[in-house]
């Protein structure tokens, strides 16, 4: 009886999933290829700690933007360690402008801080908070700001391609758009009000200053982990639009070379990407349900949980292939989740501990 229940379960779990899956690969959008002058004011606002490896390609990609005829570029150093403030520095351009990082106030996270001063010192009409280890095509920013508009949103996250540094880590980021691209309708989504139907992504986001400034910007996040997130929901929650789209074509993205510092940077976020200890239960019976149990079952000779299981897979390459991520490993998948869940547990334990820290800073 329980194996029943556990079957068929599973079994409408991944036919869902399947549905959405293909629904997301026909519907989700992407910008368009156009030559389209932006005359209002754009400020790109770039947080660095610690980034030497990134600071010269992530500033020139910026500098490389076309059709932005008004265009300041914020970097804001945040007190780095090694030699990120010296290398900004030996970049000379007149949109350019250096902020020096100083002491972070009680009840802020650094990035949040750092983030907040960028935007409260710009003056563009759009802010676009971009990550030290995003590339940008020379049109993406352009052509991403005309959609914006064309969608009549207030922000808008296009979501990068991501880079994989090895493969212990191709097991792990490919799951981090998997993960919405297969459970929420997204194009359906964009008009919706409801913070529990937020994705969004801090790589490369773009909110107009109006919006940000009605919510009261980072200020009102200050302490929040997933910044990305609770920025959409915030801005969902004050009556404000925007969606996530597929970004692959203009921006990629490697957040973490290797698989230490994958794991060092999910540990430090996962404690809190479902809500609660409740939700983050509640999503790892999801996923042992519809990613682990059908091929523990197919294994036993199981030929529904076989075919449950290949959906599950589908729903992998359809995203990888739509996202333009790795594409072997989906057919790893069962490892890959059984790797995530450990990372969720792990960060769990770590902040019940009080032993989260990123970059030299507690969480």
């Amino acid at each position: 009886m329980l194996y029943t229940l556990i079957t068929l379960t599973s079994t409408v779990l991944v036919l869902l999933m399947l549905a959405i899956t293909i629904y997301n690969s026909f519907t989700i959008r992407r910008t368009h290829q156009r030559e389209e002058v932006i005359l209002n004011k754009v400020s790109i606002l770039m947080p660095m700690r610690n980034e030497e490896s990134n600071a010269k390609g992530a500033i020139g990609s910026a500098l490389d933007q076309k059709f932005l005829p008004n265009l300041e570029i914020i970097v804001r150093d945040d007190q780095s360690t090694d030699s990120t403030l010296k290398l900004i520095q030996q970049i000379s351009d007149d949109r350019l402008s250096i902020q020096i990082g100083d002491a972070l106030p009680d009840g802020w996270l650094g990035k949040n801080y750092a983030m907040s001063e960028l935007a409260n010192s710009s003056t563009g009409e759009y802010l676009i908070f971009l990550d030290a280890d995003v590339r940008l095509s020379p049109n993406a920013v352009a052509e991403s700001i005309s959609l914006l508009e064309e969608l009549d949103l207030d922000y808008l996250s296009p979501y990068p391609r991501q880079l994989v540094g090895d493969c212990p880590s191709a097991l792990i980021q490919p799951l981090l758009q998997w993960s919405w691209f297969s459970t929420l309708l997204i194009r359906r989504t964009e008009r919706s009000l409801r913070r529990s139907t937020v994705v969004a992504n801090g790589q490369f986001f773009i909110v107009k200053r109006l919006a940000y400034k009605a919510v009261g910007g980072h200020s009102s996040i200050r302490d929040e982990v997933l910044d990305d997130l609770e920025l959409a929901r915030l801005l969902r929650k004050h009556g404000f639009r925007g969606s996530v789209i597929d970004g692959s074509q203009i921006a990629t993205c490697l957040m973490y070379p290797k698989f230490s510092q994958l794991l060092q940077g999910y540990s430090k976020s996962q404690w809190r990407a479902f809500g609660s200890n409740l939700g983050a239960v509640s999503a790892i019976l999801f996923l042992i349900l519809t990613s682990i149990t059908p091929f523990a079952f197919a294994i036993s000779g199981d030929f529904l949980a076989a075919l449950v299981s290949i959906g599950v897979i589908i729903t992998r390459l359809l995203a990888a292939w739509k996202t333009e991520s790795v594409i072997w490993s989906s057919f790893l998948h069962p490892l890959s989740i059984t790797i995530w869940i450990f990372i969720i547990i792990y960060s769990i334990v770590l902040k019940q501990r009080g032993l989260l820290r990123w970059r030299g800073r507690p969480l």
